[in-house]
């Protein structure tokens, strides 16, 4: 082919070639922004699958502790409600013992040894207690000053203990009164208790009995006279 021949198939080349220039500039542009849009995007998600995990974990550990803390105190006042109501349950009959051993002509001392061995258990502790201290040498009024901080309810006893015992005054009909005011308040208690237990019933009445009631006995019906339809 001659050079008059190959000059416009030269000159074609090189205009193709400037014209195709910047559309594969562009193209090259568009490629490295879309790569690094990807990029990016991969990374934004990967950060905020990580500070979702992250959150997530922090909520799960800090959720987890606070439930069982509170399912932790709600046991222990649980447990504290019921240990004070069995307690308040023997206090009579403790103050009963101890007005039978001091009307039989016991010292306090004695009655209260004669309570620690005879009471219920939770009374009895308390009075084994102040047994306990006296026969580690503390005297018996000391001993009996402490029994009102470990047990706040047995108080009334202790200070009428104490007052038979520095001023010799008769403990008995004390006694007496302390029992039946406890067994009074315990009445009263019983009474309130058994007043809410029909607004109690209520929910498992309105919501399982009466749908039972219903289910067996109405539904039925209605399916029979729908059937003859």
């Amino acid at each position: 082919m001659s050079a008059a021949a190959a000059l416009p198939w030269m000159l074609g080349a090189a205009w193709g070639a400037v014209l195709a220039l910047p559309i594969a500039r562009h193209a090259a542009r568009v490629g490295i922004n879309e790569r690094a849009t990807g990029l990016s995007a991969r990374t934004r998600r990967s950060s905020r699958s990580r500070m979702s995990s992250a959150s997530t974990g922090w909520w799960r550990r800090h959720s987890n502790g606070v439930v069982l803390r509170v399912v932790r105190s709600l046991g222990s006042r649980r447990r504290a409600h019921g240990a004070d109501v069995a307690l308040a349950r023997d206090v009579p009959v403790a103050l009963d013992l101890l007005g039978v051993a001091v009307g039989a002509g016991c010292t306090p001392y004695l009655a209260v040894e004669v309570a620690a061995r005879w009471s219920p258990a939770p009374v009895a502790a308390a009075f084994t207690e102040v047994l306990r201290s006296c026969t580690l040498g503390l005297d018996f009024r000391s001993a009996l000053d402490e029994v009102p901080r470990a047990t706040p309810r047995l108080r009334p006893v202790a200070d009428a203990l104490l007052a038979t015992d520095r001023l010799g005054v008769p403990v008995g009909p004390v006694l007496a009164r302390l029992a039946e005011e406890d067994r009074t308040t315990l009445r009263r208690a019983a009474e309130t208790h058994a007043r809410r237990i029909p607004v109690r019933l209520l929910f498992p009445l309105v919501f399982l009995v009466l749908p039972a009631f219903v289910l067996l006995t109405v539904v039925p019906g209605l399916a029979a006279g729908l059937g003859r339809l």
